[in-house]
């Protein structure tokens, strides 16, 4: 039986904002909020979280490709993706 991954629409949302700062925003605020969050990535988060989160973020991978790239199941890459998120909010709600 062939299973499709799963795909957690919720956090579709904070995904786009994440991609945002990240990526083309360069207003005061958001860089001040990019650099914070890549120190929390860098420092922070667990090889395998940061990880996930480079190749997701930076390089645009979704997580079937990472999955597929780590030769990891595809729900292993969204609980790492949500546990490395919720621990990077849980950060920055304190750093900023």
């Amino acid at each position: 039986m062939n299973r499709k991954p799963h795909i957690d629409y919720s956090i579709g949302e904070y995904d786009e904002n994440i991609r945002s700062i990240l990526e083309n925003d360069n207003s005061e605020s958001h860089s001040k909020l990019k650099k914070v969050m890549l120190e929390v990535i860098k420092n922070e988060l667990t090889p395998r979280q940061k990880q996930i989160i480079m190749l997701y973020y930076f390089k645009g991978m979704n997580v079937v490709q990472i999955a597929d790239m780590l030769g990891i199941n595809h729900s292993s890459v969204s609980i790492t993706m949500k546990r490395a998120r919720n621990r990077l909010f849980r950060i920055l709600k304190y750093r900023l």
